[in-house]
Formats: C-alpha cells, structure tokens, sequence
C-alpha cells in the first residue's frame, strides 16, 4: 500500500549497502557514451548536498550526507534518472562553528561551488536538478539557485529539496502524533534512527551519549531542525536564543540518540521516496526528456542565442560559460 503520493512499491529498508561504486548510478562512474544514451531517455540528475560534521560518538560525521545518497540510490534505481556524486563540506550556522569534526565552508565558497555544479551538469545536457538536501543549509542552497539563474537566465529545472521538510510530520514526538520522544534537532533520537534505517553499518550506538537539550528563553518560539513544528523562528533564523555546540553540547548531539530504532523511521522514509518518485515523475511528464520550461516564459535572452546554447558546443551551438564565467 503506498502513501500520500502514490504505489510506489517497496523499499529496501536498511539497504544492504550504498552505491557510490555501482555503475550506471552516479554520475561518475559513467563515460560520456553511456551519459549521453541516458540524456535520450532521462536527463534529470539528483545532486545530494550533505556535510561532513560531529555528529556524536556513536554516528559517522557523513551522516547528513549518506542520508540522501542512501535515499537518492534508491530513487534513481527506481526512475531511471543519475544521482552526481554528493556534496561533502557544507555552509553551517553560526552554533556549529568550532566543534571538531565539523568542517564549515564560508557561505561564499560553498554558493561559488554549487553554481559551479548547476553549470557544469546544465553544460552536459542534464538541465533539471533536483539538489537534496541532508544538512542545516536550507537558507543557502536556494540562493546559489536564484544566483545562477539570474546569471545565465536559460531554461532550466533546478529544485532544492530539504527532506525533513516533506515529512515534518513524520518527524514529530508523539505529543503531536509522530513517532518519537523527543524533539527533532541535531545527531538526535530521529536523526540517529533515520541513520539505523539507512545506513546501519556506520553507527555504532552502544557508543550513544545523550544530553539535555536547552535555550536562553521559554520554548514555543525557536523551531528545531527541519522546521517540524512550523515556530513562528526557524531553527538558524537566530543568533543568541541557545547557546554553541562546541560551548554546550560537546557531546555532538542534541538530544537522546541512544532511544533512536530504525524502524521509527521506516514510515517517514516511505513516503519521502514516494514523494521524490511523485516530483520526478510530474516534472518529467510535464518536459520529457530534452524538452524544457517554454524560452519564451521563462527569460528574455535573444532566442538565437537560446537556440545556440540548448545546442550546445558539440552539436553546432555554444558552451554556457559562453554567458559568463565563473559561474
């Protein structure tokens, strides 16, 4: 039985592992023979934006980042679209700055590295891109998109999605009809069990440490991670209302990750795949493969030079850094 948006079928839940090294998956692993026979049938790519960041003792600090290659492998598996491989290091609010094991990439290097990204898979014919999110970057991802586009302003299909965000629900206590005990936040019981669901072989828990959450004034205004609750302040739309990780939390977590289980997260994970199935599917009903957002609605560039770049610099056309570069 499927969810909300639709009959997927089953997901595999744990994976029997990842496949950064599977061929025909990612983007990387493919020779441009084999990338250009799937920009015939699918030229959609899903970009998995991570981090590399403390995330306690028991959990890998890739975490934020196989949290959607895991998700995106399966998707990708099932709708025959490419996966790039992810982004590592990523831009972090002000209260990770110090811990060890966070590498925190400056706002302007991390959105330069994204528009790079959009430009180089847009140049090789893969002109939608879903960027999936895993990390507490939400504000920064849609402006590297915005950027581009103003920039190049060509037809294009560029998506960033914040997993937590389609399934709030899912992530909830159960005061409020989720699955937890405690509030959704960093490393924490709901991180750590969408971790067991998805890629169990890199935590170890007996090694889980737990601490006691806490902010500077009464709860009810701040939202934690994801934006669960829909708090009138989101989780990094603040400066002063708690304290920083390495000053308060220098066990790497926020929370109780020692009562996460995966299969508390077994229902939020289904309907997160059904959706990215659903998304991938509308979009690519709507311009299937090779077609894009009509030139005419979308920018005001001299149509010739449209026409030149959809061409692209083998096909009698022009390379997109033709516009601008950098990106």
């Amino acid at each position: 039985m499927g969810s909300k948006w639709g009959d997927w079928g089953k997901w595999e839940l744990p994976p029997k592992g990842g496949h950064m090294e599977t061929p025909g998956v990612y983007l990387q692993t493919m020779n441009m023979t084999q990338i250009n026979e799937r920009l015939k049938t699918n030229d959609l790519i899903i970009v998995p934006v991570g981090s590399t960041e403390c995330h306690g003792a028991a959990q890998p600090i890739g975490e934020d980042t196989f949290l959607v290659t895991r998700m995106a492998e399966q998707v990708a598996a099932k709708m025959g679209c490419t996966i790039a491989m992810p982004i590592w290091y990523g831009s972090h609010p002000y209260n990770h700055l110090g811990m060890p094991g966070t590498v925190v990439v400056p706002e302007d290097a991390f959105l330069a590295n994204l528009r790079a990204v959009i430009a180089g898979l847009w140049n090789m014919g893969f002109r939608k891109q879903i960027f999936l999110n895993g990390h507490g970057q939400e504000e920064v991802i849609p402006l590297a998109l915005h950027q581009w586009a103003k920039t190049y302003q060509v037809p294009s299909v560029l998506v960033s999605l914040h997993w937590e965000t389609v399934i709030h629900d899912h992530l909830r206590t159960k005061e409020y009809g989720g699955p937890f005990e405690t509030q959704f936040s960093h490393a924490d019981e709901a991180e750590a069990s969408y971790s067991l669901a998805l890629f169990p072989e890199f935590c170890d828990m007996k090694l889980a440490v737990d601490n006691k959450p806490a902010g500077f004034i009464p709860k009810g205004h701040v939202d934690g991670g994801g934006e669960v609750y829909h708090r009138p302040i989101k989780g990094h739309e603040h400066i002063g209302l708690s304290g920083s990780e390495v000053n308060v939390y220098p066990e790497g977590v926020i929370g109780s990750p020692t009562l996460a289980r995966a299969d508390k997260a077994y229902a939020g994970i289904n309907e997160l795949l059904d959706y990215l199935c659903k998304l991938i599917t509308d979009i690519m009903t709507a311009f299937p493969a090779g077609k894009l957002p009509p030139a005419d609605k979308v920018t005001q560039r001299d149509p010739k030079e449209i026409e030149a770049l959809l061409k692209g610099p083998l096909n009698g056309g022009k390379h997109i850094y033709t516009v601008a570069y950098p990106p």
